[in-house]
């Protein structure tokens, strides 16, 4: 008799799936490594349970999507937290973290914090105007019908939550789970973080319904270093060009300099945001570099 789960956490060899809310420790059949197959956190498999508490993976079931460092698979949401002051907002780095969830068809959503040091309306009009959700927090006032909304869009999801150091990014995970910081602890030990020492991404289910990948420690850093957008696939990845790229004059325009861009004539008009245009540039410029028959950046 085989079961259906998600895989929670891989480590040590041991992979912790749950299914029907209960976690099997398993192992995986030879042929995973035999086909160079690595089951990631997120995956969806299916597991022969040996008794009550052990198990073996015996498939991976096809993923929507997945991503290298930190290795997750079948993310629905990727949601970026940023601080509006203390520290600064790094729009590069916003739109690069962006660009990625766009290529992986992972829902990026934007969550500004610490809107009680300084007004978020300039970043908020930005990332709106660009189709994005962008959700507004103080990081002094309980806002329950924000922490709502966000706990509406959790729910049912698996979603990644990453940010610089500072952002407030913990205590926003804190509101939305009060209870999170004590179920981490009690997970870890469950999944055995003290027997195998070995850190894997993890998941962890929420009171509201849904699973948040690696709290907190979902490395922003790692996500801009391992993923590789090449520069035809750029243009894709900045939504708010699609209307505008097949009107330029060129069909291999690269939306930087030519004359005859509508890209260039829609930030020129203030249709697109000069900011995101500004990123896009520079990413363009780092793409240029990368080839795709350069091994470095196989996948």
């Amino acid at each position: 008799m085989s079961l259906e789960g998600l895989l929670l956490k891989s480590v040590g060899g041991f992979y912790y799936v749950e299914c029907d809310d209960k976690i099997y420790e398993c192992r995986a059949r030879g042929k995973f490594r035999k086909d160079e197959i690595s089951p990631f956190a997120g995956d969806t498999v299916q597991i022969e349970p040996v008794d009550e508490q052990k198990g073996t993976v015996v498939k991976i079931l096809p993923r929507k999507n997945s991503i290298i460092r930190p290795p997750l698979a079948n993310l629905d949401q990727l949601i970026i937290v940023t601080s509006v002051q203390d520290p600064a907002p790094n729009t590069f780095i916003i739109d690069k973290l962006i660009a990625i969830a766009e290529q992986k068809e992972i829902t990026p959503i934007l969550i500004i914090t610490k809107t009680d040091l300084s007004n978020p309306d300039n970043l908020t009009e930005v990332y709106s105007k660009a189709g994005f959700e962008v959700i507004c927090t103080s990081n002094i006032i309980s806002d329950e019908q924000t922490t709502n909304r966000i706990k509406q869009l959790l729910k049912g999801k698996i979603s990644a939550f990453t940010g610089n150091t500072g952002v407030g990014k913990s205590s926003l995970l804190n509101t939305i789970d009060t209870s999170l910081l004590l179920e981490t602890a009690q997970i870890s030990q469950k999944l055995g973080r003290g027997r195998h020492t070995t850190r894997q991404t993890e998941l962890y289910k929420l009171e509201c319904g849904g699973y948040i990948a690696d709290t907190p420690g979902f490395s922003t850093v790692e996500l801009e270093k391992y993923e590789v957008i090449f520069k035809d696939q750029l243009q894709y990845c900045f939504r708010e060009f699609s209307q505008h790229i097949d009107k330029c004059k060129f069909t291999d325009c690269s939306h930087t300099v030519e004359s005859g861009c509508a890209v260039l004539q829609a930030v020129g008009n203030g249709e697109i945001s000069s900011s995101r245009h500004k990123s896009y540039v520079a990413l363009y410029e780092q793409a240029k570099t990368m080839k795709e028959w350069d091994s470095r950046y196989k996948r």
